[in-house]
């Protein structure tokens, strides 16, 4: 509408100046026509040079984009297609590095630098989906059940293969609980942003207290920042869960035992996630030094 409105404009001047142009005395039908003529014809080029321009700049903004998406991933890195439907701040075009040392899941990861896009309610199901089903889980469930094992914790589930059996199983179940609220129900029913946002600069010192402070503090799915109940109210949740399958714990006592070991786990998972590409830059630098020399 804005440009329609500057060309008629641009029309109805040169056709004023045309008017003022003539010499005094009467003016034809045929020559005003012919005037009204010819400013047209000059609105209309004017306008096909901006339509031109335009299209011109978004063929190469659309091949740019190409370009960026058949980029090749990097090694450790997930491929666009596989990525859990996130559209995270701080993913490259390579894809974002799916896990920690090789092992842990690494799919709730932005850079805390980046513009800001939020996550949809599907995106969020997705990811603690995927942290909950993912391999990496089943080992954690068995090194919490050999610990538990080893101190001889809740004793009425016996030693020997049954009694680990019955560790493993309740071990598992807390991180898939404790995954699916904090992830997913609580942050979708409160809308908050279940991802850990990485500082990536500054001392180790600070990024270690800003990781740690991450089970505290959120962002809301407008960008904001709030006090992270998913996190906290959600881990409470899965924690009184757990009272159902450990007899033993049917206490207060209890119960804040296993919400704050949720609560400093999740917070070494952050610390893992801010200093992960870091190690990772270490070691591949230490493997290959002539790289380094040729920078």
């Amino acid at each position: 509408m804005a440009f329609s409105r500057i060309v008629n404009e641009r029309s109805l001047f040169f056709f004023l100046v045309s008017l003022v142009s003539f010499k005094p005395g009467f003016v034809s039908a045929q020559e005003l026509a012919q005037v009204a003529r010819n400013n047209t014809a000059t609105a209309s080029g004017t306008s096909s040079v901006l339509s031109d321009d335009a299209q011109s700049q978004q063929s190469v903004s659309q091949e740019q984009a190409t370009a960026v998406q058949d980029r090749p991933p990097q090694p450790g890195q997930l491929p666009l297609s596989e990525q859990p439907g996130v559209q995270a701040p701080g993913k490259t075009a390579a894809g974002e590095d799916k896990r920690i040392f090789g092992v842990l899941p690494n799919y709730r990861t932005a850079e805390k630098t980046a513009e800001y896009q939020p996550i949809s309610p599907g995106a969020k199901t997705k990811i603690a989906l995927k942290d909950s089903f993912d391999y990496p889980l089943v080992l954690l469930g068995m090194a919490y059940a050999g610990i538990s094992q080893l101190d001889n914790s809740h004793a009425e589930f016996g030693q020997g293969v049954e009694g680990y059996a019955k560790r493993f199983g309740t071990a598992y179940c807390d991180q898939v609980t404790g995954n699916m609220f904090t992830e997913a129900f609580m942050p979708i029913l409160l809308h908050e942003d279940p991802r850990y946002f990485r500082l990536s600069e500054g001392t180790k010192t600070h990024r270690t207290l800003y990781a740690l402070s991450r089970i505290f503090v959120t962002r809301t799915d407008s960008g904001g920042t709030t006090f992270n109940y998913a996190e906290v109210v959600g881990n409470g949740i899965a924690s009184g869960i757990g009272l159902s399958y450990y007899p033993d714990d049917r206490n207060v006592g209890g119960f804040m035992e296993n919400w704050g070991v949720a609560l400093a786990t999740d917070a070494t998972s952050q610390v893992l996630k801010e200093f992960w590409p870091d190690v990772k830059l270490w070691w591949h630098n230490r493997r290959h030094p002539d790289q380094m020399a040729g920078k």
